[in-house]
């Protein structure tokens, strides 16, 4: 499907160069439009097809379909710890075990944060046998009253699995509506691409969660880090949020995310 729609892409764009060096542009004399609006019509088939090739780039904005059943990458090129992701070349399938596709990192939790929270998410550096696949996954604990703060992921849907606990949890959408309840053990909640979403512990002993994206590679941003952490103008900080110096060099070395995990 992806190189399908780029294809298009490029056909479309050979269409707009020939309509635009034409004298005689596409529609003008075959379906009768006068000749005195030549350049009207003109115009217009050109606006349709630009505004369709840009439109067309956020259909592309995701993890491209695989063009084989799989790539392990193969290690005799490099390590995928260090590269980029899928730009190792794949070990032959024949090559390719059981082993390839079995990951046994998540038996136990990460190391928790101040706020509580242990993350293992694991992508393809970690796991080779997802490379290409368009998922990645991650594993989250929480202590009592331990919380996953706001953040996002601009590449990814959600879905997240408690696997035991109790845990608040929720999304707000681009009109600033919380969504959000208590899930229990065995339940799931999604959370779409791109907003903030969260979660709290609120139950009497550590919950557990298992989350899968959409994408090898999602992104994530922590937004208090994202704000104070990322080196924005102090005083355009001061200004939002009605602090002072004082109380955003607090929050600056609170979110630095040298020390923030």
């Amino acid at each position: 499907m992806f190189r399908a729609c780029l294809a298009l892409k490029q056909v479309l764009c050979f269409i707009c160069f020939y309509i635009y060096r034409s004298e005689h542009p596409l529609g003008v004399k075959r379906f009768g439009v006068l000749v005195g609006k030549k350049m009207v019509e003109k115009s217009w088939v050109l606006t349709v097809l630009v505004v369709f090739i840009m439109h067309g780039d956020e259909s592309l904005a995701s993890d491209p379909d695989p063009i084989q059943d799989f790539c392990i990458p193969n290690p005799k090129f490099g390590s995928i710890k260090t590269a980029h992701l899928s730009i190792l070349p794949c070990k032959n399938s024949s090559e390719a075990t059981t082993d390839d596709f079995v990951f046994s990192g998540l038996k136990s939790s990460g190391n928790f944060t101040d706020t509580g929270l242990a993350t293992f998410p694991v992508n393809p550096t970690i796991f080779p046998g997802i490379n290409t696949l368009g998922i990645s996954f991650v594993r989250a604990d929480l202590k009592v009253g331990g919380i996953n703060p706001p953040h996002f992921h601009p590449r990814a849907t959600e879905i997240a699995y408690v696997v035991q606990g109790s845990v608040y949890s929720g999304f707000v959408d681009s009109n600033n509506r919380v969504f959000s309840r208590v899930i229990e053990q065995g339940e799931v909640m999604v959370f779409p691409k791109g907003l903030l979403h969260f979660q709290m512990n609120v139950g009497e002993k550590p919950a557990t969660i298992f989350a899968c994206l959409n994408s090898q590679n999602p992104g994530l941003q922590k937004i208090p880090s994202a704000i104070f952490g990322s080196g924005i103008n102090e005083e355009l900080l001061e200004k939002a949020f009605g602090l002072n110096h004082k109380q955003i060099g607090t929050m600056r070395r609170r979110f630095d995310p040298k020390t923030v995990n």
